[in-house]
């Protein structure tokens, strides 16, 4: 319903305006503000790259931060990645994540980000406490943080912002009246807009979200998409209907498809309730990362991946990298 009032659809939108304006003039002033140094922002002494959206959720943010991540390891660098680590509730802050961090305590992103990349991934929602935590413990030549373009109390090096490519910005209203943390304006100030999926504009970097090989959570067994019959599809993520199209273009046979909360926490009864004759259970790989310690032989999930066209990926990180030698 939220997807239809910000996409325009339904007019009650305008209903929530005012709230939309102060929301908007609340983050021109805060901007301003940073912008004129009258609040102060702290610097790393390494370059910071930010990776954010303008929008709420559901860009494709995630899979491009692993992609860079596994990008630049590839050049030999070490890159550290600090998060807010939302819906994740630690007693202690920040968190330095290892191989048995819990989700409930990080957040689903970083545990998904750390354990496809291994690299050193830091947690707090303080951003420049976690920069400091990796930086107390590991010598890195570059972090990337994953959220936080509006995290102003942090100096970035480079601003990436990532686009969906076929929702774009729905109305365009900031929040609630729409999905915006900012007005689309703000791309005219940041270093690069990279677009999933849909037809990006001039200027913009294209990417594409790939994933055709699904993997059981108990036994890591990989098979075909397809080979799995009768299957019922779920998604906790910002647009779940991306992960549903996918699967019906990879020819599975879903039979029912359940979308839940971005974030949602989940327990092995809701999830067993969803597959009563023990079907194939099919998720996304942020889900499964919340479901590991009780993972079911029936379930699989769908790793994906970033793609870049070669000559755009290399400007890209040609870009960055001349952080590191400046």
């Amino acid at each position: 319903m939220i997807e239809q009032i910000w996409s325009g659809k339904y007019r009650i939108y305008l209903l929530l305006l005012p709230f939309s304006w102060f929301y908007g003039l609340l983050s021109k002033i805060r901007y301003f503000c940073y912008c004129a140094t009258l609040l102060k922002s702290w610097k790393a002494p390494c370059p910071v790259v930010v990776v954010g959206n303008l929008t709420v959720g559901g860009n494709g943010k995630t899979p491009f931060v692993i992609w860079l991540v596994e990008q630049l390891q590839a050049k030999g660098l070490r890159v550290g990645v600090v998060s807010r680590g939302y819906r994740g509730n630690s007693r202690r802050y920040p968190i330095l994540l290892n191989m048995n961090t819990l989700t409930s305590h990080a957040g689903d992103e970083p545990v998904l980000i750390y354990q496809r990349t291994s690299a050193i991934v830091a947690v707090a929602p303080k951003r420049s406490d976690a920069v400091k935590e990796i930086l107390k413990h590991s010598a890195v030549d570059i972090i990337i943080t994953d959220d936080g373009l509006q995290h102003y109390s942090l100096a970035r090096d480079m601003e990436l912002v990532l686009v969906d490519g076929v929702r774009r910005f729905g109305n365009g209203w900031w929040l609630p009246a729409g999905p915006m943390r900012e007005r689309a304006s703000r791309l005219l100030s940041v270093d690069a807009v990279i677009t999933n999926g849909g037809h990006p504009s001039l200027g913009e970097i294209p990417m594409k979200l790939i994933g055709n090989t699904v993997v059981n959570m108990q036994t890591g067994e990989r098979c075909a998409p397809h080979s799995l019959m009768r299957s019922v599809a779920m998604a906790g993520i910002g647009h779940p209907t991306r992960f549903f199209s996918a699967l019906n273009q990879l020819g599975i046979s879903v039979s029912s498809v359940i979308a839940f909360s971005d974030h949602k926490k989940y327990d092995i009864a809701l999830l067993k309730s969803l597959t009563p004759e023990n079907q194939p259970l099919i998720m996304t790989e942020k889900d499964a990362v919340k479901c590991r310690y009780f993972a079911q032989s029936n379930w699989w999930y769908l790793p994906v991946s970033a793609f870049i066209p070669c000559k755009a990926a290399n400007q890209l990180l040609t870009k960055i990298t001349a952080l590191i030698i400046k």
